[in-house]
Formats: structure tokens, sequence, C-alpha cells
């Protein structure tokens, strides 16, 4: 059984931070539950574009409020308390908060855990970690 409390978390290296987010991360791959968990937070007055190539990911909002923008359709969507959204075509995406969004989010494949958003928006590929880790002769 794993148990952990979020505010121990959030003083730890599983808390990531980036422009325009944060994310306590409380389950990740080394967890070997198959999926990660995190509790994130999305500031109001940011505009995030992501596309996660190499992830699915389900999101439900807790508190705050904001919109989803759909890029592959135009769609937009209303975001609060209550409303779930979830990533299943890896679908590219600009979040849109009108105030602090407070979030849980589940990742699959797992995350490790220090990822952040790369150029097009995504997080990379586990393989792709692996080749930025290891020097190149």
């Amino acid at each position: 059984m794993i148990v952990r409390k979020l505010q121990d978390i959030r003083k730890s290296d599983r808390n990531v931070q980036s422009k325009g987010w944060e994310s306590a991360r409380l389950l990740l791959k080394d967890d070997s539950m198959g999926f990660s968990f995190h509790v994130t937070t999305m500031y109001a007055g940011e505009e995030l574009h992501m596309h996660y190539q190499n992830h699915l990911e389900a999101v439900l909002v807790l508190k705050g409020k904001g919109t989803i923008e759909d890029l592959g359709t135009g769609v937009t969507h209303p975001l609060a308390s209550g409303v779930m959204y979830a990533l299943d075509a890896h679908d590219r995406h600009v979040v849109r908060p009108e105030t602090d969004i407070l979030c849980a989010c589940v990742f699959n494949p797992p995350v490790t855990g220090s990822e952040v958003h790369d150029e097009s928006g995504a997080y990379p590929a586990e393989a792709d970690m692996v080749r930025e880790a290891v020097p190149s002769n």
C-alpha cells in the first residue's frame, strides 16, 4: 500500500513547477501502478498549449474555472468544479484558466517525475528521456 500526503509531496522534488502551472506528482512510474497521478494547479491568466503525443491524460477539475479548446475541432468547453476531460486521442489543446484551476490528473503511460512540456506541448516519451540522459559518442 502506498500512502502519501499532498503537503509532503509539495515540499519534495516530486512537486514540479513550470511556466503557468505546478504539479504535485503523487504516483510516478517507479511506483509500478501503470499510471501516474498528479494534483496540478494551472494559474489564472495563462494560456497553456499542450499536446501529449506520448501520453493519454484524464483531468478532473476540483476548483476554479476556465476553458479548454480542442485545437483539432476548434470547439471550446467550459471548465469548472466537477468537469472531467480526457485527452483520449492525443488531442492538441489550450487551457485558459480564468481563475487558478486545481485538478487531479492521471497519465498513461506514467511519467517518471521531472517532465515539463517541450516546445510542442508534450511530455517526452520515456525512451527520449533515456536517450537524452545517455551521452552520445
